[in-house]
């Protein structure tokens, strides 16, 4: 077995900690290789030294954040990520630190369930720039002032116009992020749906709405506006659009592998992370 290990230096001790990691594998006879910008600090083996297709797990450590840059930056690992947070809200990275070692293990063993949650895709058809996201495409209004106009047709048909901060673009893994506090609804990872979640509607009456994944999606921006209004996936990969241009919206032909272990429940992490309390029976 073959394990990368992807330490966020801005977290407390994360280096620290992948060392430890490094040697408790190393003790199980497991190889484990660093990302080439961290191998040297801590004396261990490149990413680069190994064929890609023969790593089985990459390890995140850091948060959600974290992972999605991991995902952005490594798109072409195709092993399925395992998130040990060491930052607030982890909803993807939901190995706590208090339960490492135990987790890891569980992981050796096999006690867990890799799930194939879907991404989205987008393309600016003027620009052909393509895009994906795991968690949202996002479409708002940037350097601009004033609330913009979004043209919204689904299947080349058209579905609304919202004058807002912009729109949101959720997959079900994404749903418990940006969307969730525009006030979009939780959806379970598993849903195959996409989220469209609009940003401060001027109109009250404009409400989120869940799409199936099957849906082909454009966004025309009608905005007459002095810049163009401004796109993010994942909050890493930025796009613009300008007055009149079309950007499309679809489901990803890639999944997003998430490994989650069967000792860490999804229901749990939702309540525990959200803040619930409820009366437990």
């Amino acid at each position: 077995m073959i394990i990368a290990l992807f330490p966020n230096e801005e977290k407390k001790n994360s280096l620290e900690i992948a060392k430890n990691i490094e040697t408790f594998f190393e003790q199980q006879n497991i190889s484990v290789v660093i990302e080439d910008d961290k191998a040297s600090i801590l004396h261990s083996k490149p990413l680069s030294s190994v064929d890609p297709k023969k790593i089985d797990f990459l390890l995140s450590m850091g948060g959600d954040g974290t992972i999605l840059r991991l995902a952005h930056r490594y798109s072409h690992l195709e092993a399925p990520i395992v998130g040990i947070n060491l930052g607030y809200l982890g909803f993807m990275a939901d190995i706590p630190i208090d339960d490492l070692y135990p987790s890891l293990q569980d992981l050796i063993k096999g006690a867990y369930t890799i799930e194939n949650r879907l991404m989205i895709a987008g393309e600016s058809l003027q620009k052909k720039e393509k895009f994906f996201a795991v968690n949202d495409l996002v479409i708002h209004r940037g350097k601009n002032p004033n609330l913009i106009e979004l043209a919204i047709y689904i299947d080349g048909m058209y579905f609304n116009t919202f004058l807002a901060d912009g729109v949101i673009f959720s997959t079900p893994n994404g749903s418990t992020a940006y969307s969730l506090a525009a006030g979009g609804p939780i959806l379970t990872p598993t849903v195959d749906g996409i989220v469209l979640t609009p940003i401060c509607p001027h109109t009250i009456s404009n409400r989120p709405i869940v799409l199936s994944s099957e849906h082909e999606i454009e966004i025309q921006n009608l905005s007459e506006t002095e810049y163009p209004i401004e796109g993010r996936a994942d909050g890493h990969d930025s796009f613009f659009l300008d007055t009149k241009e079309i950007f499309h919206v679809n489901k990803h032909d890639k999944k997003f592998r998430l490994a989650k272990l069967h000792r860490h429940n999804y229901f749990s992490t939702l309540r525990t992370k959200l803040g619930w309390a409820g009366k437990i029976i």
